[in-house]
């Protein structure tokens, strides 16, 4: 198996290999463009987040500064995406965000490890697990979300958290490392945040 088919193997790689380095650099090209877009030209991040990532549904936005490992040809978003400025997306495996799903600032979602042991990550070896979002999530600024992990549809992960581990469907979760703290529930029918009603 070469180096590039263990991208999405779940094995260990290395990830200089020039066939992968080739690959990555073309992908990496066009996300220079879409940074370098100005405000008004919207029609041309829209295609561009077409020709870049792997899969993206109606309606998604990303706001620039936007970071990626292979300029997110590993993404699939639903439709409705959105990620406010300074997403990290570590795709070098698959990420798969549902539906509805938003992303605060600073954002950062890896699929990529390293090693423990330091003879391996001294040859440069890199190991990739898959991150599956679900729909219609709230990440919360500055969240990272680490190799492997399931998010649950609904979920809401709050500012700053680590998620290490997966985080059912259907709850806020927070902290470091993030847990689940409740359930949505009954009192988010008809408070939005505090004591503040819902008037909608």
């Amino acid at each position: 198996m070469s180096e590039k088919d263990k991208l999405h193997s779940g094995d260990l790689y290395l990830p200089m290999d020039d066939s992968i380095m080739a690959q990555q650099l073309l992908c990496l090209e066009k996300l220079y463009d879409y940074n370098a877009t100005r405000p008004l030209e919207q029609e041309k991040r829209q295609t561009l987040l077409k020709e870049m990532l792997a899969e993206v549904g109606e309606g998604c936005y990303i706001e620039p500064p936007f970071h990626a490992n292979w300029g997110g040809k590993h993404v699939h978003f639903g439709n409705y995406v959105y990620a406010n400025f300074n997403l990290t997306l570590v795709d070098d495996t698959h990420i798969y965000v549902g539906d509805h799903t938003m992303f605060g600032p600073n954002v950062t979602v890896a699929t990529a490890g390293h090693p423990i042991l330091p003879a391996l990550r001294e040859q440069g070896y890199q190991y990739n697990a898959p991150v599956r979002i679900g729909k219609n999530c709230w990440i919360g600024a500055g969240a990272l979300i680490m190799p492997g992990v399931t998010i649950g549809d609904n979920t809401v992960i709050g500012a700053g958290s680590v998620v290490t581990k997966d985080i059912p469907a259907n709850v806020v979760a927070v902290g470091n490392p993030c847990r689940a703290m409740r359930p949505i529930g009954e009192k988010d029918l008809e408070y939005y945040f505090k004591d503040k009603k819902i008037k909608v």
